[in-house]
């Protein structure tokens, strides 16, 4: 949830920060209301607002709309970017055929209007363009006299590619309400094919202050979290219970299930045979006590020809199988079947033993790299999935490249991770240096774009001083990683 969170606010806030500059702009730079002032402050706000949108991701559609009660010829602005090859101008709809004071028409409009404050709009279908988008919306005055309304509409599809992209265990998965329990979006749910009074709500439980909670639905219980998002709406992720306690518990009950049994066997033997055998018969007791508290490893040395015998060989061969089985299990559980390193789980293992060794040991030679693979979803969108998958790869293989002697993990759908400790963090430049030259390699030897790897990445090494715990680590790393990010695309933007 947190980490939904944290791509869909960063998404969301980008949109915010745009409409914000634009509704500055746009509020300080009036000289009047007559039709010659309004020309010339449209026009100034039209360029200003498509170096501003420009800028930002996702946008669909921006415009600046002007109240017909103050201007008849002076309209405002519409300009959309349907199939990503650039904003085009576009006819503005007719706002003198909607009754501005009925907010259930022209949402993006009359909302603002009436509320006299930016908000973020829920889903609608956008006037002539047949687009399901959100909207962020605020209104402009002039004066405390309402002019109109600046805003940014953003494809449907995006969040709910981002939220889509959530998936946990076999069946888990995310999806977007408000608080009063409206769907905006879910995985096994189209909405966008239901009208607004038909969509399904939320089960009862998911409403609930806590932002931990269990319920049933459809018979199955579910453990489920949930956190609140910038523009209003929640994004929760739900998990079946029997799930998470995973195939791994199976097989701790079977082997109870065969302890139990040893030990009635055990009982059988001791009341039939003389205590010529009652010693291997404790032996056997307590191999299924050591069994039963998750010890594999005891051995029976009991290797008469006798019933005795033959059970203590077929206890061992069990057991044998148990621990194989229990290896094979552990392995795929903490390993990404994608890239084929370790995965979040794993890595949640990781730093809880990081964290064991820092508060028992004051352990604190050790350092938490976050990696950001930029441009998955434009390469998902433009040239499929399974190009994406390769994308994904490649950008495993050179962090992994770089980086040999330290553990890597894929923490999320384009995010890994790394920790380094010993020589690998004494030598954390040279690897860095040694990861870039890697990078550029790949990116000159190819020219398809889901077989290059632009990652922005950040490494934060723990400071005993001010972290108090691992978390703190990989937040800070977290953060300069978006400021490499942030770098990143502005240095492109300078050389574009």
């Amino acid at each position: 949830a947190e980490t939904g969170k944290k791509n869909l606010d960063y998404y969301f806030n980008s949109v915010q920060k745009s409409v914000g500059k634009v509704a500055t702009y746009a509020s300080s730079n009036f000289d009047g209301l007559d039709d010659d002032s309004l020309r010339i402050h449209e026009e100034k706000l039209r360029t200003y607002f498509d170096e501003i949108a420009s800028k930002t991701n996702g946008v669909l559609t921006y415009y600046y709309r002007i109240d017909p009660t103050i201007s008849n010829e002076v309209k405002g602005f519409w300009y959309t970017d349907l199939d990503g090859s650039g904003f085009v101008e576009h006819e503005v709809t007719d706002i003198t055929l909607y009754n501005l004071d009925d907010t259930s028409q022209l949402v993006w409009f009359t909302i603002p209007r009436v509320q006299r404050k930016a908000v973020w709009i829920p889903p609608y279908i956008t006037d002539n363009l047949d687009k399901r988008v959100i909207s962020y919306n605020e209104p402009i005055y002039y004066y405390r006299q309402f002019v109109g309304v600046i805003g940014i509409e953003i494809d449907y599809s995006m969040m709910a590619d981002q939220v889509n992209s959530i998936r946990l265990f076999g069946n888990g998965y995310a999806f977007l309400n408000d608080d009063k329990g409206n769907i905006f979006y879910h995985p096994n749910i189209d909405v966008t094919t239901i009208s607004p009074d038909e969509l399904p709500s939320s089960p009862d439980g998911l409403l609930s202050e806590s932002t931990f909670l269990s319920y049933t639905y459809d018979g199955v219980l579910k453990e489920a979290a949930w956190l609140p998002l910038t523009n209003g709406m929640r994004i929760n992720v739900t998990v079946p219970v029997s799930e998470m306690e995973g195939d791994w518990q199976k097989l701790i009950l079977n082997i109870l299930i065969v302890s139990a049994e040893v030990l009635v066997i055990s009982t059988l033997f001791i009341a039939l045979y003389t205590r010529r055998i009652s010693k291997p018969l404790k032996d056997l007791t307590e191999a299924a006590e050591q069994v039963d508290n998750g010890n594999y490893d005891y051995v029976l040395k009991y290797e008469k020809n006798d019933e005795l015998g033959r059970l203590t060989k077929t206890f061992m061969n069990l057991l044998s199988h148990m621990k194989e089985n229990i290896t094979k299990l552990n392995k795929q559980v903490f390993v990404d079947s994608l890239t084929h390193v370790k995965n979040k789980a794993a890595f949640t293992a990781y730093t809880e033993e990081l964290q064991k060794k820092i508060e028992n040991e004051g352990y604190s030679n050790f350092a938490i790299g976050i990696f950001d693979c930029d441009d998955l979803k434009n390469i998902n969108d433009e040239f499929g999935h399974d190009k994406g998958d390769i994308y994904l790869r490649t950008a495993s293989h050179a962090i992994c490249g770089a980086f040999q002697h330290s553990p890597v993990f894929r923490v999320g759908g384009d995010e890994f991770a790394i920790i380094l400790e010993n020589d690998d963090l004494k030598n954390k430049d040279i690897l860095i240096r040694q990861f870039n030259k890697a990078t550029i390699r790949i990116n000159t030897s190819t020219i398809n774009k889901w077989e290059q790897v632009h990652i922005a990445f950040g490494i934060a090494i723990y400071n005993p001083s001010y972290d108090r715990n691992v978390d703190e680590v990989a937040r800070r790393a977290d953060k300069l990683m978006y400021d490499d990010k942030r770098s990143r695309k502005n240095d492109n933007a300078k050389q574009a």
